[in-house]
């Protein structure tokens, strides 16, 4: 039997020692993540796991909103419609050992990836995105992840791959809300190819340097930074390939508010309220002013070309 020694290896072969150090401490740091059910966000908990990260050539160099706002006052609708439902009930209900995301349809290698597998993909370190991101409010979240690209290239769509839809956990006995009727359960959304294949397409495990609060989509969600929030799909337990635009929740609710792309635009109004401005998360009180909404939430000269020919007010 032929082994392989280390001088038979070829350079491209081998990585760098202090790459799959820094991989080795992602996992530990992810698999700490079942022991940390119920403990919540930092303030309650100092010792929650870190996630080493180095920062990305496409973070905003604007100032990261204080963590206890970004993990207190959350939309995450299987919790609850208020803002503190989620960072109430989540930590106590949401079960993240064992987790398992199923990646199908139109590819070649169809996978269920353990979070372990999710984490090995990375072709580079992992990174630290300090992103605008916009939801009835808007925030600077530091994300830790890599680009969804990355779990793309592993499953090889086929040809007939145009769109992926997200599907996020549904379970009644962990989401109190789900025996609501205010969505369609299991909560789902999708991207176009070229969206998800963009570098600023996340998949994400963590954020401010820790892995992700119950609250806040863990163990692993999405981050799309130039949509609104409700495009950057939590808890996520499936990625399907498919050849027509899936339908998300929010369109199947309500379509004449909702579509597909969820560009941010201030351009175009939602029927009930302006988005020409936003309110910084953490920017309160009389004399605190609304800011001016940006197109594609500051993301323009990144994203712009995707969407080169189409009528984004038709389109929205």
């Amino acid at each position: 039997m032929l082994i392989r020694q280390p001088a038979d290896l070829p350079p491209s072969e081998i990585t760098p020692e202090r790459i799959w150090r820094q991989r080795r401490h992602w996992v530990q740091a992810v698999a700490a993540v079942g022991l940390l059910a119920g403990t919540g966000a930092r303030a309650q908990n100092p010792t929650a796991a870190r996630l080493p990260g180095r920062p990305s050539p496409l973070s905003t160099m604007e100032k990261p909103t204080p963590y206890k706002l970004v993990t207190e006052y959350v939309n995450f609708y299987e919790f609850g419609t208020e803002k503190d439902d989620p960072p109430r009930l989540a930590p106590r209900t949401l079960r993240l050992r064992p987790w398992t995301l199923v990646v199908d349809g139109e590819v070649r290698k169809p996978r269920r990836f353990d979070l372990e597998d999710l984490l090995k993909l990375a072709a580079m370190e992992e990174r630290v995105y300090r992103l605008r991101c916009v939801e009835a409010w808007s925030a600077v979240v530091p994300w830790v992840g890599y680009p969804l690209a990355e779990l793309i290239k592993a499953v090889e769509p086929t040809g007939n791959a145009r769109y992926l839809e997200f599907t996020t956990l549904a379970d009644p006995q962990q989401m109190p809300n789900l025996r609501s009727s205010v969505l369609k359960w299991p909560y789902t959304e999708g991207l176009r190819m070229d969206e998800a294949q963009h570098p600023l397409t996340l998949l994400t495990f963590g954020m401010y340097g820790e892995v992700l609060p119950h609250q806040n989509g863990a163990p692993v969600r999405l981050v799309v930074p130039w949509k609104y929030g409700f495009k950057s799909a939590k808890s996520l337990v499936r990625i399907r390939f498919v050849e027509k635009q899936p339908v998300n929740s929010w369109q199947q609710s309500a379509p004449n508010e909702y579509g597909f792309f969820s560009n941010v635009n201030p351009t175009v109004d939602h029927p009930r309220w302006s988005q020409a401005t936003e309110r910084r998360l953490g920017e309160d009180g009389l004399l605190a002013r609304r800011r001016p909404t940006l197109m594609f939430n500051g993301y323009g000269e990144q994203v712009a070309s995707l969407y080169a020919g189409m009528d984004l007010r038709k389109f929205y």
